[in-house]
């Protein structure tokens, strides 16, 4: 799936999940120091950012196949190899990384096991795949639950983004169970963000960024005007800052040896 919405939108809209999110998989994945690792649907570079601060740029790639984002990275990693590029076909060597990650991507990716299997031929034997995304289906993402619900005030049949592949779990360990990993581990990733009042919770929706985005963006300014209504009532009649936390699951496995 491409986005069409600009970097900085993005930004506001998940991005602000990503910071702690990236520090959790990076960790579950055992990224450390003289690693060369390979972030595969990086958007504006938030899992880049942690992967950069602890390997350096010069140890760090990226792909995405939406220009925008793949030139916001480049932009604030001027030192790491990113490129334009999708995860079912990336533009690097057989065994060129020691770890390849993935963060919210592989619910977006147009063929989870392939992609998968790109992940694995890049990555050298005894190195690392994994990859997370979102426990939608389990409330473990309110800000996204919180939305949809208050869709099915206008569409009680709109079924949201839960059907795609990631959001349930053990589907991430399956699809890297079927690209021939080993030893594959799973579990979940907490993360939290911080809004600065409602407003700053409904404006990023606006955006038309990702699923719930374009869904918005198709109704009637009357559809979205209850939409918006339903999530303030959901979260509280908010008036001022609030946090709202968030889950994803991971999975992780080894390229055999």
């Amino acid at each position: 799936m491409h986005f069409s919405s600009p970097a900085e939108h993005y930004d506001r809209f998940m991005g602000r999940y990503v910071p702690r999110l990236a520090v959790a998989l990076a960790d579950a994945a055992g990224v450390s120091a003289g690693m060369r690792a390979l972030d595969v649907g990086c958007g504006p570079g938030g899992l880049t950012h942690e992967l950069v601060g602890r390997l350096g740029e010069d140890h760090v790639a990226a792909i995405d196949p939406t220009p925008q984002f793949a030139v916001a990275n480049r932009e604030r990693h001027p030192g790491a190899d990113v490129r334009e590029a999708t995860a079912e076909d990336l533009p690097f060597d057989d065994d060129t990384f020691d770890v390849a990650l993935s963060s919210l991507v592989i619910a977006f990716m147009r063929d989870a096991d392939a992609g998968a299997r790109e992940m694995a031929r890049v990555t050298r034997p005894g190195g690392v795949v994994a990859q997370c995304m979102w426990d939608l289906p389990g409330g473990g993402m309110p800000m996204l639950s919180t939305f949809w619900r208050a869709v099915r005030t206008v569409d009680p049949g709109s079924q949201g983004e839960q059907a795609r592949v990631g959001f349930r779990e053990g589907e991430i360990a399956a699809v890297l169970e079927r690209a021939g990993l080993e030893d594959i581990q799973s579990g979940t990733l907490d993360t939290s963000a911080q809004y600065e009042s409602f407003d700053d919770f409904w404006t990023p929706f606006t955006y038309a960024v990702g699923p719930a985005g374009q869904r918005l963006a198709e109704l009637t300014a009357e559809q979205q005007d209850a939409i918006r209504d339903d999530c303030r009532r959901q979260l509280g009649e908010p008036e001022g800052p609030f946090d709202l936390d968030a889950r994803a699951w991971y999975a992780r496995g080894a390229v055999p040896s």
